[in-house]
C-alpha cells in the first residue's frame, strides 16, 4: 500500500499507474450492502469527478464520496491506496473527455496547424469544464493512458511542423502552457460567477464599474476599453474567444517563423 507520506518522499516513484491495480469486482464481504456489491472503480472514478466539479478539490474527501456513493469509507480502500490515487484517476478519467486527432491515420497531407488547433480548443475546454484540473497536472505524473494519448499526439503534430528536433517541446510548452493558463483563468471565472449567481457579463460590468468609480484607475480605464472596443465582441465569451483564437494564431505563426532557423 502506497501512503500520504510515501508520495511525499519519492514523488517520482508513487503513481497509481506505478502500482499494480486494485481489484475492480467486488468489495469485501464484511461491507456487502446493495451499494457496495454494486460498486466498482468505474463508479467511484465517475463520482469523484461530479464531487470535484461540483465542490472542488478542498472539499473532497474519501468520507465525502462514501457518502454520496452509500457505502462506508473503509469500502472505497479496496479498490485506490490513498485519496491521492483516486485524485490521480479522476484527473486522468477527464483526460479522456479530450479529442484527441488521429494523427496516425490522417495521412501525410493532413494539416499539423488545424490538428494542433484543434488539440488546443479540446484542452482548453477540459480546463474550462473541471477548473480543479490545473492544480492538480503538476502535481501527479499524469501518466495515466487518457494523459500519455494526449501528449503523444502533442508530440507527434509538432514533430511535423518543421522545427528542429531540439525546438519540439519549446513549441509544445509555448503552445499548451498558454492554453494551460488561459483555460485555468477562464474556469475559475467561470466557476466565480456560478457561486455569485451572476451571468460573465453581469460580473464583468460590476467590475469595470467598481474599477471605473476609482479616481486612481482612470487612464488604465480608458486604454482598456479603447483596446476592448477595437478587439470586438459584445459578450464576455465571443470576446475572450476572439483572445483566444488570435493568441493561438500568433504562436502557430511563431512556429513556422521558427521552422527554417
Amino acid at each position: 500500500m502506497v501512503s500520504a507520506a510515501d508520495r511525499a518522499k519519492n514523488p517520482t516513484r508513487t503513481s497509481v499507474w506505478l502500482e499494480r491495480d486494485k481489484p475492480a469486482g467486488r468489495a469485501r464481504r464484511s461491507d456487502q450492502s446493495a451499494s457496495a456489491s454494486s460498486l466498482d472503480r468505474d463508479r467511484i472514478i465517475a463520482e469523484s469527478v461530479r464531487l470535484l466539479d461540483a465542490e472542488g478539490p478542498a472539499k473532497f474527501s474519501m468520507r465525502r464520496l462514501a457518502g454520496e456513493l452509500g457505502v462506508t469509507a473503509m469500502s472505497l480502500y479496496w479498490y485506490v491506496d490513498t485519496k491521492d490515487d483516486l485524485l490521480e484517476l479522476a484527473l486522468d478519467s477527464v483526460f479522456g473527455e479530450l479529442r484527441v486527432p488521429d494523427v496516425e491515420g490522417a495521412g501525410p497531407d493532413a494539416d499539423w496547424r488545424d490538428q494542433l488547433r484543434e488539440l488546443a480548443v479540446s484542452y482548453r475546454s477540459v480546463m474550462v469544464r473541471h477548473p480543479w484540473v490545473s492544480p492538480l497536472v503538476g502535481r501527479y505524473l499524469n501518466i495515466g493512458p487518457n494523459s500519455m494519448e494526449f501528449a503523444a499526439a502533442a508530440q507527434k503534430i509538432l514533430s511535423r511542423s518543421g522545427l528542429p528536433a531540439h525546438g519540439v517541446t519549446g513549441g509544445l510548452s509555448a503552445v499548451f502552457q498558454f492554453v494551460y493558463g488561459f483555460g485555468t483563468i477562464e474556469g475559475h471565472f467561470v466557476a466565480r460567477c456560478a457561486e455569485a449567481g451572476v451571468t460573465q457579463d453581469e460580473y464583468f460590468a460590476q467590475a469595470m464599474g467598481a474599477l471605473r468609480e476609482r479616481p486612481g484607475f482612470h487612464e488604465a480605464m480608458d486604454l482598456a476599453e479603447e483596446l476592448m472596443e477595437a478587439r470586438g465582441g459584445d459578450t464576455v465569451e465571443e470576446m475572450r474567444e476572439r483572445d483566444f483564437v488570435f493568441a493561438l494564431e500568433i504562436l502557430i505563426a511563431g512556429i513556422e517563423a521558427k521552422r527554417g532557423r
